[in-house]
């Protein structure tokens, strides 16, 4: 009887945690899609336009390194946009189906008032995603809070849009941490780097990138 007990007592306790190891850990957010192949062409930087991209840019061990002040030039003469370092994932631009983009970030705490990565192109305005990091926090443009604390540590961000579904779902080291409807289909195609907000910049701001992928169904 005793050790029929402790059987039941030992079965729950195994079951409850494997139930709290699938919710911790979940499935991997590119489960179920095919890495599209990239190559140097496919990684367009766009600078401030007077400056050199040595003075804004650099590649080193793996890692990208974007750098802007909220003074630099716009990326070309003609543009009213805020200044700017970023890649843009050039030759992969789609219009329909299920796209991600996954790379793993890195945030001085310097830096607030930058958009990091987006999705660009929309039905209605001129982006589909905006992730802006201010005083550390992750936001969906300035509104919604995605992630806390991010400044000073490596993190995975993974960005799946799913044109046909409209819907764009943001995870954070293998956690979901926000979806939204998207701005409805355009030439769309993702950007990471530092841009500048509107407002409430810092003078410097700053983001590293390493392991940029990109994927589909």
């Amino acid at each position: 009887m005793y050790s029929s007990y402790i059987f039941v007592i030992l079965s729950l306790f195994i079951l409850v945690s494997i139930e709290n190891t699938v919710l911790v850990h979940g499935d991997d957010p590119t489960d179920g899609f095919t890495s599209v192949p990239l190559t140097e062409a496919n990684f367009e930087v766009q600078k401030p336009y007077n400056i050199p991209i040595e003075k804004r840019y650099s590649f080193i061990d793996g890692v990208h390194r974007f750098w802007v002040y909220a003074h630099d030039k716009p990326y070309s003469p003609d543009s009213p946009t805020q200044p700017r370092t970023e890649i843009r994932i050039k030759g992969l631009d789609y219009h329909s189906g299920v796209w991600q983009f996954e790379g793993y970030a890195y945030v001085p705490k310097i830096t607030s008032g930058a958009t990091i990565a987006q999705i660009h192109g929309a039905e209605h305005g001129k982006t589909t995603l905006l992730l802006r990091i201010y005083n550390g926090d992750m936001r969906y443009y300035s509104t919604d809070l995605v992630a806390k604390n991010l400044y000073n540590k490596w993190f995975r961000l993974n960005i799946i849009h799913d044109v046909d579904g409209g819907i764009v779902t943001v995870f954070i080291d293998g956690e979901k941490k926000f979806q939204t409807k998207d701005q409805g289909p355009g030439d769309l195609y993702f950007k990471c780097g530092v841009y500048a907000a509107p407002v409430d910049i810092s003078n410097y701001m700053e983001s590293r990138w390493r392991d940029i992928k990109i994927y589909k169904k």
